[in-house]
């Protein structure tokens, strides 16, 4: 496995996945406009199977399973031990949807045996994109489809461009980011994403915006408990959750007062209204 997998491998199972766990009702809340957008895109029918391919803690699988019906089948595949388990305990007893840690871009997948790739925000983390797809690809029958939701650019969606932009003055930015590299926005470029899909074999390759949606990041009985609970949540999952890590408490207070203010000027009677930005991929497997 190579470096930056080990790398996520060790997150989703550590730290990151134990806080998943933890927020995972408002988190797959916050998801799940995005999610149906990439499902009705996928277009499930009753009898048909599915791979769901970073599927956390099982929302977007269960969603499918729905569906597909008792005819049809959705594996859940995360390499998180913490989300499968949730996944497993959220999952009612008679959904015909199986879950799996595994790695889908390495793991043994059975041959031609899907009708649907899916994803939900799951697939921009591959550390070789192209060769993650080309072996996932062989798991899709001949025509089968492919459909994710990834996101578009850190500067397009307000869940990172509003906390990062307001700390900017307090803490120095880190060296810039190379764009391609395994993360939630390395599938921002369009055209990255074609290439990939193309060298892996699929075809019919589209790409659509997808950024109609505003959802609730912070909610509360007032607005400045809807406020506190948006920051709350910036502080314990993302990016500034990270950055923040090691820094004293004059520095973490003066970053919540910054954070804070970026929060309150999205607020909408009680709660904090931000927006996504993503793209909704469809592609095939042709026909052998």
């Amino acid at each position: 496995m190579a470096e930056q997998n080990t790398h996520q491998d060790a997150g989703w199972n550590g730290h990151s996945g134990e806080r998943w766990v933890a927020h995972q009702v408002r988190l797959d809340a916050r998801l799940a406009v995005f999610g149906q957008a990439a499902i009705e895109a996928a277009a499930p029918a009753a009898d048909e199977r599915v791979l769901d391919v970073g599927c956390g803690a099982g929302a977007s699988s269960l969603a499918l399973a729905a569906r597909v019906g008792a005819g049809g089948q959705v594996l859940g595949v995360d390499i998180s031990e913490p989300l499968i388990a949730r996944a497993r305990a959220l999952a009612p007893r008679d959904a015909p949807v199986l879950f799996r840690v595994a790695d889908a871009s390495s793991a043994e997948l059975p041959e031609g045996a899907f009708d649907i790739l899916f994803s939900r925000f799951g697939v921009m983390f591959f550390d070789d994109p192209t060769l993650a797809f080309a072996h996932m690809r062989r798991a899709l029958k001949p025509g089968g489809r492919l459909a994710f939701v990834c996101w578009r650019s850190a500067a397009e969606n307000d869940w990172m461009r509003l906390p990062m932009g307001a700390i900017k003055d307090i803490i120095p930015p880190t060296a810039p980011r190379d764009p391609e590299a395994p993360g939630p926005f390395s599938f921002g470029n369009r055209e990255r994403v074609a290439r990939i899909l193309t060298a892996a074999g699929f075809t019919d390759i589209a790409i659509a915006p997808f950024d109609d949606a505003s959802v609730p990041f912070g909610e509360g009985a007032t607005r400045d408990a809807a406020i506190d609970d948006a920051v709350k949540m910036t502080f314990e999952v993302g990016p500034l959750s990270r950055v923040l890590a090691e820094q004293p408490d004059n520095i973490r207070a003066r970053v919540l007062a910054a954070v804070r203010t970026a929060f309150a000027d999205r607020l909408d009677e009680r709660s904090v209204m931000i927006g996504g930005a993503t793209w909704i991929v469809t592609a095939r497997n042709p026909v052998r």
